[in-house]
C-alpha cells in the first residue's frame, strides 16, 4: 500500500515564512496542494523575500498563495491578519507557529529587553496565534508549534530561548485537549540544529563539537523539518496529539 498526503482543498497559515524553515514549509505544503497565507512581521526584507516565494508559488499554481503581515507578538495584528485570512480563503485548516527571534546573552548580562522580546515572539506570538487561529479554523485541523533542543539541552546564553521554547512546547499539550472536541490537534516539533543562513554564523569549531554529540553526524534540513510538520498535520498523523517530535538527528547531549 501507498501513501500520497494530498492537501488539495486545505489552507495553510505559516508564520515567519519569509525565510529558512518557514519559507520551506510554505513550499512543502503547496507540493502538497495546500493553499499557503504566508506570514511576515513587515522588517527589514521580510515583506519582499515573502512575497518572492508567494509570486514563485502562484506561478505554479495560480491564486494558490498569499502575503498576510503582522508582528506576531502584537495581538491586534493577529487578530486582523486572521480577519483577513478568513476573508481572503475562507477559513483555516492548519497552522504552523514557525515565527521566532534569537537575544543570546547569559542571565547575569541579559537585559529585560532581550528577555521580554523573546517571550513576547516566541512564546506569547504562539498564543496569540494560537487563540485567534482557533476562531477561523475549521473541524479536523492541525495546529504545529516550533519548539526547540535548546528547550531540552539547555545552551549555554539561551535562558530567553529555551525558557520560551520550552512554554511552547507545555501549551501544545494543554490545547491538544482543550481543542480535541473539534478534532484538531495540536503537535510541537522540536530541531535541533537545522542548515540555515543562523546556522551559518555558528563558528566552525562549535559547529564540529556540536556535530560530534549527533549520532547521524550532520545537521538537518529545512526539507526534514519541513516534512515532519506535514506529516503531523496529514490524515497520517489522525491520532498524534499533545507531543513534541524531536527532530535532532539522535542528539542526546
Amino acid at each position: 500500500m501507498s501513501h500520497c498526503i494530498d492537501l488539495q482543498g486545505k489552507v495553510v497559515l505559516i508564520t515567519g515564512a519569509s525565510q529558512g524553515i518557514g519559507a520551506q514549509m510554505a513550499r512543502t505544503f503547496h507540493q502538497a496542494g495546500a493553499t499557503v497565507a504566508l506570514n511576515h512581521p513587515g522588517l527589514g526584507s521580510t515583506g519582499e523575500d515573502a512575497q518572492k516565494i508567494a509570486d514563485e508559488l502562484n506561478a505554479l499554481r495560480a491564486t494558490s498563495a498569499a502575503v498576510v503581515m503582522a508582528d506576531v507578538a502584537d495581538a491586534e495584528a493577529v487578530q486582523a491578519m486572521m480577519t483577513e485570512v478568513q476573508r481572503t480563503f475562507g477559513g483555516l485548516d492548519y497552522l504552523i507557529n514557525n515565527a521566532a527571534i534569537l537575544r543570546d546573552r547569559t542571565i547575569a548580562k541579559m537585559s529585560h529587553e532581550e528577555w521580554e522580546s523573546v517571550m513576547d515572539v516566541n512564546l506569547t506570538g504562539v498564543f496569540h496565534c494560537c487563540k485567534y487561529a482557533l476562531e477561523i479554523m475549521r473541524e479536523n485541523g492541525a495546529i504545529v508549534s516550533m519548539g526547540s533542543i535548546a528547550a531540552i539541552q539547555g545552551f549555554y546564553g539561551q535562558a530567553n530561548y529555551a525558557a520560551a521554547k520550552a512554554g511552547v512546547q507545555a501549551m501544545m499539550r494543554v490545547l491538544s485537549r482543550e481543542a480535541a472536541r473539534r478534532n484538531i490537534r495540536a503537535n510541537a516539533i522540536a530541531p535541533g540544529v537545522v542548515d540555515t543562513a543562523m546556522a551559518a554564523t555558528i563558528p566552525e569549531s562549535v559547529r564540529a563539537e556540536m556535530i560530534k554529540n549527533i549520532p547521524l553526524g550532520r545537521f538537518g534540513s529545512t526539507a526534514e523539518i519541513a516534512n515532519v510538520a506535514l506529516f503531523l498535520c496529514s490524515p497520517l498523523a489522525s491520532y498524534v496529539t499533545g507531543q513534541t517530535l524531536e527532530v535532532n538527528g539522535g542528539w542526546r547531549g
